[in-house]
């Protein structure tokens, strides 16, 4: 029995004046035995909607396993899990990036209402992995994250398919290019079961940043959600919690600012999700740790590009996980000194020390130079995402250039107010090689909720015209955008930022290479047209968008709430 580290759950559990709370608990199934024990929650976002989450259940209990080796009581609750892929492209996805806070807040109000010692974070996709990490940094209790690993690919004949495939197929079908039938068969093939989408997309970005901070154990980050191996990690993770609540060791003694350089630079050498930026800075937030983008750009400078992974690449984060998964890429970032192999993890050691074992669920290393190239010869000699700032963006702007091959565009402005109307004109063969499509008032307070440009993107490249047409927008892309796609633009239209000045025409470079994003037009001209420009109307009076409206601060703070 291991009172001696209930340091939180006493307040619920031990005395005279608590035995109506005892009463509560042994009304859902627990003992007074159960109640001497440390209390450890787990945090689930499992539902029957998200192909990420649907085997979390099942997971879960292993993690309870692994929580009652160690001597704890485990006690499950839920959190809410928006599926970006199902929400994108209607109004749907204004509410994507608001779920991030409202995780954040439910974890934390159900560990602090109910005392829990500790809390294990079993979590898949975008917004949630980040959301349950800002929650254990901004309550500071031993935790550890689990992830629910990625989907398999599907396949179509010799064609290997993910979600973004689907995505683009639509733009070829609306351009001719296939027909409704082709359209239905990689519908059908795409997706085949449980796992975050196949690619280095937001959701895998963020769990194997996950990892790179230290958050999770070694390794895990890249197992297939039906890997067997997910069940031996899940109860591992339990048993290591309860390790970490002996020992004393908590998230911002292993968040810290060398573990968000960490992630940086793995984000960098894998080209992962433009959104990894956003949430970075919202956990570093919540962290305590000063990160700004100012960090980003220089790890990104100074990290090569070196993983071949899809979108912008060959290979699915499966096919990394059976050469060796994230181990392989931090002992080849390592031996340059281009991250901190003393990091604090959450098995108690340093990131280094697990590098150098084996643990139950490892697979062995292969560095075969395909999938994970040779820093000596990497895709890019810098890193696979770039900030970018200028005239357009004095607060900085995001793109990702891993797999871009046209790293600078200059042309006109087609400009929208808003994704639909966007959506259409691609649609509609309006867009022009040469084009450089806007797509504003879709900031974090100006959508509300920063919605991801996804369908517009793909629709452009499945149109052919990945190469010839860019876009840059205040809102965001999902990890499977592709091309000289530029989002986070800031300060946005809504709150009077250069973008909002732009009409049809003026000629916009963009400069991956030189990392700048401008409008040929003077100063004073930008400054002209904003005075003759007014804010919009809210678009939402009441309800949870309006509130976030509200409180939402720039894409460049990592749209955190003030």
């Amino acid at each position: 029995m291991r009172v001696e580290i209930k340091h939180r759950s006493k307040v619920v559990t031990e005395g005279v004046a608590r035995a109506p709370h005892r009463s509560l608990f042994k009304a859902a199934g627990f003992s007074d035995e159960d109640l001497a024990k440390p209390l450890i929650a787990i945090a689930n976002s499992w539902n029957e909607i998200v192909p990420g989450h649907i085997h979390l259940n099942e997971l879960a209990i292993h993690v309870r396993a692994g929580v009652k080796e160690g001597g704890g009581t485990p006690m499950e609750f839920n959190t809410i899990a928006i599926d970006d892929g199902i929400a994108m492209g209607h109004e749907g996805m204004k509410a994507s990036l608001i779920s991030r806070e409202v995780i954040a807040d439910s974890v934390e109000l159900m560990v602090m209402a109910h005392g829990f010692d500790a809390v294990a974070l079993l979590a898949s996709c975008d917004k949630i992995e980040p959301g349950m990490l800002m929650a254990a940094a901004r309550l500071n209790i031993p935790a550890i994250f689990i992830n629910g690993g990625p989907m398999l690919t599907g396949s179509l004949g010799d064609r290997m398919l993910s979600l973004g495939d689907v995505f683009e197929a639509v733009g070829a079908y609306f351009s001719g290019k296939i027909t409704a039938e082709d359209l239905r068969l990689i519908e059908n093939a795409a997706c085949p079961g449980a796992g975050s989408c196949a690619g280095l997309y937001t959701a895998n970005t963020m769990a194997i940043l996950a990892e790179a901070m230290g958050m999770s154990l070694p390794g895990s980050s890249t197992i297939p959600a039906v890997d067997a191996r997910r069940r031996v990690v899940a109860e591992a993770s339990g048993q290591a919690l309860m390790k970490l609540l002996e020992a004393g060791i908590r998230p911002r003694d292993v968040m810290t600012y060398d573990a968000f350089r960490n992630a940086i630079a793995v984000d960098a050498a894998m080209g992962g999700s433009t959104n990894a930026v956003l949430h970075l800075l919202a956990i570093a937030n919540e962290a305590g740790v000063k990160l700004t983008l100012d960090d980003f750009d220089e790890v990104y400078s100074k990290t090569p590009y070196i993983a071949d992974l899809l979108p912008g690449g060959r290979y699915a984060v499966w096919q990394l996980d059976r050469i060796g998964g994230l181990p392989l890429v931090l002992r080849k970032l390592g031996r340059r000194g281009l991250v901190n192999l003393d990091a604090l993890t959450v098995t108690g050691e340093s990131m280094g020390k697990n590098l150098d074992k084996t643990w139950p669920w490892s697979l062995p290393l292969i560095d075969r130079g395909d999938i994970i190239k040779d820093l000596d010869n990497p895709i890019l000699s810098t890193g696979g995402v770039a900030i970018l700032r200028g005239n357009l963006a004095p607060e900085g702007a995001v793109v990702k250039v891993a797999g871009v091959k046209k790293l600078r565009h200059e042309g006109p402005a087609r400009v929208f107010n808003d994704e639909e109307s966007a959506f259409n004109a691609v649609t509609q063969g309006k867009i022009r090689p040469g084009d450089v499509v806007v797509i504003r008032y879709v900031g974090p307070r100006g959508a509300p909720g920063m919605p991801e440009m996804l369908a517009v993107t793909s629709a452009i490249v499945g149109a052919g015209l990945r190469d010839e047409v860019s876009l840059i927008t205040d809102g965001r892309f999902s990890g499977a955008t592709r091309g000289l796609m530029v989002g986070h633009v800031a300060p946005e239209a809504a709150v009077g930022g250069p973008i909002a000045a732009l009409s049809d025409g003026d000629m916009i470079t963009i400069d991956a290479i030189n990392k700048s994003l401008s409008v040929a037009l003077s100063e004073t001209e930008i400054k002209d047209r904003l005075e003759d420009w007014s804010p919009p109307e809210p678009k939402y009076a009441s309800g949870a968008l309006s509130r976030y409206a509200k409180l939402v601060a720039s894409a460049a703070r990592g749209a955190v709430l003030d």
